[in-house]
């Protein structure tokens, strides 16, 4: 029986890395989920724990274009999330965040369900408040490398609260900060998926920069926790609400502890640190704790182990000892 009344959920993006693990969350709770992915990034192999069961369902469906199913709630997580994915197609990265955002609210206006925007601490840029709370309006370039994400992530936002303005929808706007854990891809860009596959396969640590830049990291499991206690908040919590670790590091820090987890023997080298790439991130959970009543659970080092064990097995270097 379900732990909840019983809602059939829409999870754009639900075979990717963080909506596969909120859709094995949502049927664990006794949901329907209904999966849209467009593979682009996801994979059907993200889900195959879900395969089969009578609660789950996946649709190849591209958000660009208008969607008609019958839902209560909407998570709309639907857009490449790494750097290298979302600047390989920057026209479509923005039409996915805003064309997208459109055809869901749309949708969720015609059920009058309520729906989620997977919103990023890049509307952030790069900040010069730190840490950062939800009333900054940030430091954006509009027309560099990254803008494609960080812009269409802010007109994201501003169409949710305008369809809550305008039509009184209930929606939920999160601040998702850096995250990780297993299911990330090996090649996506990120930082914490690229130090571990090049510790484990002995190749140079590859550092942007001099490594004094910050970022905070929050396991998948917290996140995908935060999300669903935002969803669950009554109608009058709208958001936009930052989901992340506040534990903050530096990125060479992070080289160190994933070099002494794996047992690696590759050094470090240095690159260009990449154009509007932020100093500092860290995000300050005040209004999460107060809201949702939540705050990340699993330490960096905990976390880590985790991922590290999942791309050993994933590459089959054979690196860690289990």
């Amino acid at each position: 029986m379900p732990r909840f009344p019983r809602k059939r959920v829409l999870v754009t993006g639900g075979a990717g890395f963080l909506g596969s693990h909120l859709c094995e969350r949502l049927v664990a709770d006794g949901h329907e989920v209904i999966c849209v992915d467009n593979f682009y990034t996801g994979t059907r192999e993200n889900t195959l724990a879900l395969h089969g069961h009578p609660r789950f369902e996946v649709i190849r469906h591209d958000i660009t274009f208008p969607l008609y199913v019958e839902v209560d709630e909407i998570y709309n997580l639907a857009c490449p999330a790494s750097p290298v994915h979302y600047q390989f197609d920057p026209v479509q990265t923005t039409k996915t965040s805003v064309h997208g955002a459109i055809n869901m609210l749309g949708l969720a206006k015609r059920v009058k369900a309520r729906i989620l925007q997977a919103s990023t601490s890049e509307v952030y840029g790069d900040p010069a408040v730190h840490p950062q709370r939800e009333d900054y309006w940030g430091n954006v370039n509009p027309i560099g490398p990254r803008s494609c994400y960080d812009e269409g992530k802010r007109c994201a936002e501003t169409l949710f609260f305008d369809y809550w303005r305008q039509h009184r929808l209930r929606i939920k706007v999160a601040r998702i900060f850096n995250t990780y854990g297993p299911r990330m891809h090996p090649d996506d860009g990120r930082v914490v998926s690229n130090f571990i596959v090049q510790a484990l396969r002995g190749e140079p640590i590859t550092l942007f920069g001099d490594g004094s830049q910050t970022r905070s990291f929050c396991f998948v499991s917290d996140l995908v926790d935060g999300l669903v206690r935002l969803m669950d908040t009554g109608d009058e919590v709208t958001g936009p609400v930052n989901l992340g670790n506040p534990a903050e590091v530096t990125i060479r820090g992070l080289a160190e502890r994933v070099i002494a987890l794996t047992g690696s023997a590759s050094r470090i080298e240095t690159r260009p640190l990449p154009a509007d790439d932020p100093h500092r991130r860290q995000p300050d959970i005040a209004a999460a704790k107060a809201a949702l009543g939540w705050a990340p659970a699993v330490g960096l080092d905990e976390g880590l182990a985790q991922t590290i064990a999942y791309f050993d097995r994933l590459l089959g270097t054979g690196s860690v000892r289990t």
